[in-house]
């Protein structure tokens, strides 16, 4: 008897400790509900849970490819969130990263460049993106349109940075674009021309590479680039970004070849950050703004019936830095609805943050910036780590 209950003592620190092997420390919030950080399901989980067990077949073979997508305004464009979430997911299995995925040369359009990659652009490029487009954009909401002898530089090694992330390499690469001009891989003084498809430009590279330099063959023409995938075998993990400031659920339905190109980029996990933007405005409709989110979401299942979401409902703010924005709570609850509706998973961050009016603890903290919608990269940290412990309480609860 005595045996058999030292047995059950000597098991229970395993048992109790199963759902949180894997999380990352985080600090203690006095003013935030951090325990409330956990994925629920309004609807049925079924779905999600076998996307777990194919994580799961990748987390502990190496073998299998899970492609996932982050979607929203300029908390994704920032990059920090994003970038956590995937260095952590990375860590799960030494060496299962698939590759960087979808980038984009920010600088050469004079915007922020998300954290984990650097970027350049040399000649006359003109910018464009989903808030007013001029041009055919599509999954990253943004482009550059080229008319010489310009080009542009993607540079994946890490930034000299208290937040920098690993160096990460790839061996093929779609340029995503149209134009009269061919897009080509410039690798000093040689160059590599690709295999043009429906909307993309395809290229095998001879040896794997951490940087990527898009040139154009003359003599005319145009080329509209917006942005290259980045891959690296057939086995792996890889988590893309697609942020861009002040995106809105309007912005976002401007991008005609949105669909299109998450055809060519079939995530199986898309994880939607939308709603902060659209909140902004005096006459926030939060019917309208759910009919909005769900023409993307079932544009998304067009593009890949078997994808599975997660919704992260929106932060707290301000409005106008007047005060506490109301319509964040509707527009969370709105969020609810979608992921009930489509059996997706909800990440609470409205309420593990404290709620309405909370956001002025997180800036006081130095966890959110002055003007209480956008937050440092700290808070941004925190938040990747926050999302990873709740996947991964769910995918321990799933496939341990």
């Amino acid at each position: 008897m005595r045996r058999g209950l030292l047995l059950i003592l000597c098991l229970l620190p395993l048992v109790a400790g199963a759902q949180s092997r894997f999380h990352r420390r985080v600090p203690h919030l006095p003013y935030a509900a951090l325990e409330r950080s956990r994925l629920t399901f309004p609807g049925d989980s079924t779905a999600f849970d076998a996307f777990l067990r194919r994580l799961d077949e990748v987390v502990v073979t190496g073998r299998g490819k899970i492609r996932m997508l982050h979607i929203g305004g300029s908390h994704v464009q920032a990059g920090t969130w994003t970038d956590q979430l995937r260095r952590n997911l990375l860590s799960l299995h030494y060496g299962i990263d698939g590759g960087r995925g979808l980038v984009f040369p920010y600088a050469a359009a004079g915007t922020n460049t998300p954290s984990s990659y650097q970027s350049r652009g040399w000649g006359s490029w003109s910018a464009d993106r989903c808030l007013k487009p001029e041009t055919r954009l599509g999954v990253t909401g943004m482009s550059l349109t080229a008319t010489d002898s310009a080009s542009v530089l993607v540079d994946l090694t890490p930034r000299e940075r208290k937040f920098a992330s690993p160096g990460y390499t790839f061996r093929s690469v779609d340029i995503l674009g149209y134009g009269d001009m061919e897009p080509v891989l410039i690798y000093g003084r040689d160059t590599l021309r690709g295999h043009p498809e429906p909307g993309h430009w395809h290229f095998d590279l001879p040896h794997y590479c951490d940087y990527l330099r898009i040139g154009f063959r003359k003599p005319y023409g145009t080329f509209t680039l917006r942005g290259a995938y980045l891959d690296k075998s057939p086995d792996g993990l890889t988590l893309s970004e697609a942020g861009v400031n002040g995106a809105s659920t309007v912005s976002w339905l401007k991008c005609e070849d949105w669909e299109r190109d998450l055809r060519l980029l079939q995530p199986d996990l898309v994880i939607f950050s939308l709603g902060i933007n659209d909140i902004q405005g005096e006459d926030f409709d939060p019917q309208a703004f759910e009919q909005r989110y769900n023409r993307l979401v079932r544009e998304a299942l067009r593009a890949n019936p078997n994808a599975v979401f997660l919704f992260t409902t929106l932060t707290d703010s301000y409005f106008h830095r007047r005060g506490p924005n109301p319509h964040g709570v509707e527009a969370s609850a709105a969020v609810i609805r979608l992921a009930r509706k489509y059996n997706a998973a909800v990440w609470d961050q409205f309420t593990l943050m404290g709620g309405l009016g909370s956001v002025d603890a997180w800036a006081q903290d130095g966890l959110a910036q002055g003007d209480r919608i956008h937050f440092t990269a700290e808070g941004y940290t925190l938040f990747g780590d926050l999302l990873f412990n709740a996947l991964m309480d769910r995918y321990s609860q799933v496939c341990r």
